[in-house]
């Protein structure tokens, strides 16, 4: 049984990127939607004064074309975390709900008060896009900003969180009210397997902010503007060792990797938590908060310790995760599954698009060409995208990637502009080489060789199988905290 060609694969998942990656289009269309909504919460009497702030994937630049827009509004209350009471919230909804329709600017309007946070969701008659309202948001602020600076160390993890949230949502297990997987669980999710390949890409995510946020944010201990001193210095501290240029694993070989790793995501769950904070395996009987809920999957929240940012997640639905990470996986170690490949990453209005934009190039043999729906060459079939003249406001940071060019995110943003300066996104331009072997790194060859199966704790029984790509996912190697 052979596996998929890299190349083969790097094309496909090139392809899928350039169809759910945001256009110039999609990028204006929210800002719209923000300029619109501003204009509601400023004549509404309860909330004259309040600020309107986005965050979550659209300024942490992890959002497709059809992603939803996170609006939080700011009451005046400080620097730190409003103290704004779970019942004012809820009021504060209920007028705004009411001043959005009779605006008329707004459709399927639910208020939804129990919820952890109170939230107000509709969609915009502009552009229909979804969105999702809360008050005094900070948290998810604060979040979505750190997500984005990790965008900005290493442009595959922006790469890969969209293809794996598509494809969770082709299978459908990215939905908390069903009991699967939210986004923000399958980000975490990439982060760790970008912090657990061999070199890592990603550091513990301790070494960029040591604490709990949350609890630093509330009680005056700490601002948000000395977060982000913190962490750009710690993350060029990264980058100072070196580390964040050491892993050339194409985007190919961290996607086949990342599903060898999660393959068996129930059995390492009964036993382990996954932690991004430390970058490993923790036991799931670490920490009091988990043994008493007793959760089928923790992932832990790393800014919001020990919250469990999968805590939705049931027993059966986590097997229909394992399943679906599985299945997913034995179709890319199959070159046989390679017409079927394309079915279990997207959905099918996804894949419209490529049978739309390949017209069925038919081969001489009268069948589709290597991939179902992509023709061999698509040098004509995905033009790049017009490149944006707008001028552009950089996000506020101090550690921007040496790359060949660098996605100025909607973070970007500052209060009170009626507009957003934008550009277009950025481009696949990591290096795609594997990382030459010398006698201090342990590197897998293009061969094909079996190895161990990275990522998981070493007093772990793991199951003897075929050879694997070890490509993006070498063996595992304790870091210096654990070999103590």
């Amino acid at each position: 049984m052979g596996s998929y060609d890299d190349g083969a694969l790097e094309v496909l998942l090139t392809n899928i990127l350039s169809i759910i990656k945001p256009l110039e289009e999609d990028i204006r269309a929210r800002y719209q939607v923000i300029n619109e909504f501003r204009s509601v919460v400023s004549c509404t009497e309860s909330l004259r004064g309040a600020i309107v702030e986005p965050f979550g994937s659209f300024i942490s630049n992890l959002y497709t074309r059809w992603g939803d827009l996170d609006i939080s509004i700011e009451i005046p209350t400080g620097p730190l975390v409003s103290s704004v009471g779970k019942r004012r919230k809820q009021s504060l909804l209920k007028d705004l709900m009411k001043a959005l329709r009779r605006r008329g600017v707004a459709r399927n309007i639910q208020f939804i008060p129990k919820a952890r946070v109170p939230l107000l969701i509709f969609e915009s008659n502009l552009g229909s896009i979804s969105c999702d309202i809360s008050i005094s948001n900070q948290l998810g602020q604060i979040k979505s900003k750190l997500f984005f600076w990790i965008t900005e160390m290493d442009e595959r993890f922006r790469d890969m969180v969209l293809l794996v949230k598509e494809w969770a949502i082709s299978q459908n297990i990215n939905s908390p009210k069903t009991g699967t997987l939210n986004s923000y669980s399958l980000a975490l999710l990439v982060i760790f397997h970008f912090q657990t390949c061999e070199p890592p890409i990603l550091p513990p995510l301790q070494e960029i902010y040591v604490g709990n946020i949350v609890d630093d944010l509330t009680g005056a201990k700490i601002t948000e503007a000395t977060i982000k001193d913190i962490c750009a210095k710690n993350i060029k501290k990264f980058r100072a060792n070196g580390m964040d240029y050491s892993n050339r694993s194409t985007l190919a070989e961290l996607f086949i990797s990342f599903f060898k790793k999660f393959s068996r995501i129930n059995t390492m769950a009964s036993q382990y938590a996954i932690c991004t904070y430390t970058g490993k395996w923790e036991h799931a009987n670490s920490k009091d908060t988990w043994i008493a809920k007793s959760y089928p999957l923790i992932i832990e929240d790393p800014f919001e310790q020990p919250d469990n940012a999968a805590r939705a997640v049931g027993k059966s639905e986590l097997l229909m995760i394992r399943e679906a990470f599985e299945e997913t996986f034995r179709k890319l170690s199959d070159s046989q599954e390679q017409g079927s490949l394309i079915n279990s990453l997207v959905r099918p209005q996804i894949r419209s698009h490529f049978y739309r934009r390949s017209h069925l190039d038919l081969s001489s043999t009268g069948r589709l060409s290597q991939y179902q729906g992509i023709p061999r060459d698509t040098s004509n079939i995905f033009p790049q995208r017009q490149q944006s003249s707008d001028p552009v406001h950089p996000i506020s940071n101090r550690f921007q990637n040496v790359r060949l060019d660098t996605y100025q995110s909607p973070a970007a943003f500052s209060q009170g502009r009626s507009y957003y300066s934008t550009s277009h996104p950025i481009q696949n331009k990591y290096e795609n080489r594997q990382m030459e072997p010398t006698s201090s790194q342990n590197v897998v060859h293009r061969s094909g060789l079996a190895i161990h199966d990275p990522g998981q704790p070493q007093n772990v029984a793991l199951r003897s199988g075929a050879a694997v790509h070890g490509r993006g996912q070498q063996t595992w190697r304790p870091r210096n905290s654990d070999r103590q």
